[in-house]
């Protein structure tokens, strides 16, 4: 099966938009369309698990914390925390790779580093 991934409210939408631009077949679901900005790490979290999506953050200061709790009770399709440092295109390329060469199936209660 496909990734889903799902955006964090403090995600860089331009990548969202990059990704999109590319290969608009990608299921990538921006903050604003799901209404997280008001929603706690693990709130956003739940969501993202309900919906089947691999949530994409920059935020490596709580999210991880909040996920490592969450995986305790019950099952994520993943975290992909991305470096705000690193340049829009690598990480548009990024997850472009991942979804083209991965299953869901592999990211499952796995938090992960971008870029690759």
């Amino acid at each position: 099966m496909k990734i889903r991934f799902q955006a964090d409210a403090n995600f860089n939408e331009d990548i969202v938009a990059g990704v999109l631009r590319r290969l608009p077949e990608i299921d990538f679901q921006t903050a604003t369309e799901t209404e997280l900005a008001r929603l706690s790490d693990s709130e956003v979290l739940a969501k993202a698990a309900a919906e089947g999506r691999v949530l994409v953050t920059h935020d490596r200061k709580t999210v991880p914390l909040h996920f490592g709790r969450f995986i305790q009770t019950q099952s994520s399709p993943g975290v992909l925390v991305v470096s705000q440092r690193a340049e829009v295109l690598r990480i548009i390329e990024d997850l472009i790779l991942i979804w083209v060469a991965s299953d869901a199936q592999e990211y499952i209660n796995s938090i992960r580093t971008l870029p690759l």
